[in-house]
């Protein structure tokens, strides 16, 4: 059985699987369903390849949750609760994902998050909502009401996480709302 880490902020959980290795090599369940809060049921599963010096992010969804799983290099992963009404809204926090660690990272709607490679990186995580570009939301990765530490120097970005809006100029009907609304 896995052990479950909380963090700063609620609803956000790292689970830590069991690991079973011998001399070929190694074995680790990195996902069930039970493990995860709020019911969710995951439906898609990506890859993401990213080089050292890239920044993802911050994106947030009003419906979707996400479970992050690291299999190789290393990711300072950066969330922020937007949800209005939690108890943690406003508050930042940064976790370290290593493929040689073995860590997943459950991260509910309304939470925005992105991550920064420490190393080339390959990212492996399960959605339970099929994309939807009307739920592909953003907040500015360097806003300083943020306050992220990313651990990058001169960070490569997409065009559209650098056009990301600060957190103040975020629409209200743009902003998660806790408990979630459905």
């Amino acid at each position: 059985m896995p052990t479950f880490l909380t963090t700063d902020i609620d609803d956000v959980l790292v689970v830590v699987p069991d690991v079973h290795g011998d001399e070929r090599g190694r074995f680790v369940e990195t996902y069930r369903r039970q493990w995860l809060p709020l019911g969710r049921e995951m439906v898609q599963g990506n890859r993401s390849e990213k080089q050292a010096g890239t920044i993802v992010g911050l994106h947030y969804h009003l419906h979707q949750a996400d479970y992050w799983y690291v299999l190789r290099g290393r990711a300072r992963v950066v969330l922020h609760d937007l949800r209005e009404g939690s108890r943690t809204d406003g508050v930042t926090e940064t976790i370290v994902l290593d493929g040689d660690e073995d860590r997943g990272l459950f991260i509910p709607p309304g939470v925005a998050h992105g991550f920064a490679a420490l190393s080339d990186l390959l990212l492996w995580y399960l959605v339970d909502a099929y994309y939807n570009p009307a739920d592909e939301l953003g907040l500015a990765w360097d806003d300083p009401d943020v306050g992220a530490d990313w651990g990058v120097v001169d960070p490569v970005l997409s065009a559209r996480d650098r056009e990301n809006p600060r957190r103040a100029s975020i629409p209200l009907a743009l902003r998660p709302c806790y408990p979630l609304r459905t």
